[in-house]
């Protein structure tokens, strides 16, 4: 079997890419009533995807360019919106009934999967494509050293966007250390800006700070313990300084005031830079889009500007290590018949991130995660950001899923709780530590 001929991709406005993005970084959804599908057990291959933007169209296209190449061995494809996805794939997999291409995000149900023998070891039969993406974005689809889960669409890192405008104003540089960061925290304030936007009543913003933040300290190990559900986990020394430096950055007043009640959905944390009311974005790589889109004029003319979390003096962590969402991944259902997995090895191996569907990804405004693309990327609009958010990921020793994402539902719960109440300074450290113990 050969890779396929390249299709002309189905062009996209900003505002479809706005939403791709929105949903590509939430939860998941299949599974409605009706609609067949089968999984465990059956004959013919299935596929639950989710809808919304150019995800949408490259996953289509590409099951409709398998079907056609292989009329003898079609996919069922499915399709559900995001929200309802999660229970649904739960349910499923647990009775034995999901599909033969089981979506996730990686992280703790993944590892579910795998130790309850749900899922297939895919690191010889798709060796070929676990060679065309990015190491780092490849571990997310790892256990135990061993591929269970291969990546299918967009990466995402989180990162630092700034107004240049703003830095000018105060003769700023961009921070490259966290005592940098703090330095420039009065020169802001002294100037009636804010030093940096967060949406702090959707809270997982607030947790993208204490995931850098714990990575520079102390490297990702100290999270992978908690993935990994040591006991007492959470008290590796990395959480407390992280969470200390938090709470000092807010006690100088480092975020607007009222911070906890702007919403992320809404797009107002980054409305807040590009209007001149806040210096610094800590947000994921979906936020350029909402710039692109609410600020075109400072974005053609250059004026909005990013840059990697800054490093941590005397930290352990690699700066150039990344977190997010390194990818939404495919697994291979145990259940489905022999045949089936045969013929699903083959298509994750050959199809996945070929030609034709790296190009509808690249269309669309996403960043695929393929070694060798960088020429590809600079040609396209937005490419000096699009090339900087590729680079992140393909120079990143570790990239570590959205730990809200990674963790079991009502440990990630409490988790954003958590992290909300040390934004707000109503627990310390210490009581952040106790309580997330707590949960393992």
């Amino acid at each position: 079997m050969t890779l396929t001929k390249k299709r002309r991709a189905i062009p996209l406005t900003l505002a479809a890419v706005s939403a791709l993005v929105l949903t590509a970084c939430g939860s998941s959804g299949p599974g409605s009533a009706g609609g067949g599908g089968g999984g465990g057990g059956s004959d013919t291959a299935s596929a639950w995807a989710l809808t919304g933007g150019v995800h949408e169209v490259m996953w289509d296209e590409s099951f409709k360019t398998w079907n056609e190449e292989n009329a003898d061995a079609k996919v069922d494809v499915q399709w559900f919106a995001n929200d309802a996805y999660k229970e649904k794939i739960r349910t499923s997999m647990g009775a034995g009934t999901g599909p033969s291409l089981v979506f996730s995000w990686g992280g703790g149900p993944l590892r579910d999967y795998v130790d309850s023998d749900k899922v297939v070891d895919l690191t010889e039969g798709a060796a070929d494509l676990v060679d065309r993406v990015f190491p780092s974005v490849a571990e997310g689809g790892m256990v135990d050293g061993k591929v269970y889960a291969v990546p299918n669409s967009q990466t995402q890192p989180e990162l630092v966007y700034y107004n240049k405008d703003l830095f000018d104003q105060v003769g700023a540089e961009v921070p490259t250390t966290w005592s940098e960061v703090m330095d420039l925290i009065p020169k802001f304030k002294e100037a009636g800006v804010a030093p940096f936007a967060v949406a702090g009543a959707s809270k997982w913003p607030e947790l993208i700070w204490l995931q850098y933040m714990t990575d520079r300290v102390g490297g990702p190990e100290a999270f992978g313990k908690v993935m990994a559900q040591e006991p007492d986990s959470w008290s590796d020394p990395a959480f407390v300084e992280a969470l200390t430096k938090i709470q000092d950055l807010v006690k100088a007043g480092g975020f607007q005031e009222g911070f906890g009640s702007t919403v992320a959905d809404t797009r107002a944390d980054a409305a807040l830079v590009h209007t001149g009311k806040a210096a610094m974005l800590l947000q994921g790589s979906w936020v350029f889009s909402s710039f692109a889109q609410d600020a075109p004029e400072m974005v053609e003319n250059d004026r909005i500007g990013f840059f990697p979390f800054p490093a941590v003096e005397g930290g352990k962590g690699d700066p150039a290590n990344v977190v997010g969402n390194p990818s939404n991944y495919w697994s291979l259902n145990s259940n489905a018949s022999e045949e089936v997995q045969e013929q699903m090895t083959t298509y994750l191996n050959e199809y996945v991130f070929n030609e034709q569907y790296t190009t509808t990804l690249l269309d669309g405004g996403g960043v695929p995660p393929v070694v060798g693309i960088e020429e590809r990327l600079a040609d396209t609009e937005h490419g000096d950001f699009l090339t900087f958010a590729y680079s992140l990921v393909e120079d990143a020793p570790s990239f570590t899923l959205s730990w809200d994402q990674a963790l079991p539902a009502a440990q990630a719960q409490e988790l954003l709780t958590n992290i909300d109440r040390i934004f707000l300074l109503e627990i310390t450290p210490e009581e952040f530590v106790a309580n997330m113990n707590a949960t393992l």
